[in-house]
């Protein structure tokens, strides 16, 4: 599909959903946002089920056979969450203490000493083309990261936004762990400051596969079209999921 009639299609379900806005309840948002945090890390290898995500960060329970780490990026993930919906709340706008910030409840007490913090070591991408850049031009990448979200951030339209800050801090990979999570967390932020449900990207081997050839193609390509029509159709697809909800 042409990604300006997918907008349109976006744009149509998201007035749709404007009169149901303060009917959700808070049940089906935590199961969304749960079932968030668990594609989140899954994506990244995290093996918690969804069952065993609900109940580390619902009832503060320990799996049998699971890692601490995994324990602790499902609660680092709903804290990080938490802190972008109070963003949302409060009208903050985005800014790179916000970028690190969230950053900084991903990784802490998994790597304290790099949560927060862009990296000073180069690092590769296990099985992917793309080489982010040396360490020392990361910095300079940020800043050019935060002009242009300045610079569009009125004018493109949020899914686009939100998708082209997603692959911009990937293809950057400032962290030295968490760029996924952190990325996706990002994207979400501008979302939920449209107006838009959370996007739910899977992590499934199948989904996992589309959304890093979708990476790749824009990273080693310079072609952002196939990871636009990806987040694009998980925007829809996240707001045709919470109308069925709501009945409509």
């Amino acid at each position: 599909m042409i990604l300006n009639d997918l907008l349109t299609e976006i744009d149509t379900l998201k007035s749709r959903l404007q009169p149901y806005r303060y009917l959700q309840s808070d049940k089906v948002t935590k199961a969304f946002e749960l079932e968030y945090t668990y594609e989140s890390n899954r994506i990244e290898g995290n093996t918690l089920t969804l069952q065993e995500t609900a109940l580390v960060v619902e009832k503060g329970l320990t799996i049998g056979g699971k890692s601490l780490q995994e324990h602790l990026e499902a609660i680092n993930h709903t804290y990080a969450l938490d802190y972008i919906k109070g963003l949302v709340q409060d009208k903050t706008p985005l800014t790179e203490t916000i970028l690190l910030n969230i950053h900084k409840l991903i990784l802490q007490s998994i790597d304290n000493a790099n949560a927060g913090t862009y990296r000073k070591v180069q690092v590769l991408i296990s099985g992917a083309k793309h080489i982010p850049p040396q360490p020392f031009l990361v910095v300079k990448q940020m800043e050019d990261f935060f002009i242009w979200y300045n610079e569009n951030k009125t004018t493109l339209h949020p899914v686009v936004l939100s998708a082209g800050l997603h692959e911009r801090l990937v293809t950057i990979h400032p962290f030295i762990d968490g760029n996924g999570r952190t990325s996706r967390l990002l994207m979400n932020l501008v979302l939920l400051q449209h107006g838009y449900p959370i996007a739910i990207l899977k992590g499934d081997i199948e989904s996992r596969l589309q959304y890093y050839a979708a990476l790749e193609t824009a990273q080693t390509n310079n072609d952002r079209h196939p990871f636009l029509l990806l987040i694009a159709n998980n925007v829809k697809e996240a707001l045709q999921r919470v109308l069925m909800v709501l009945g409509e």
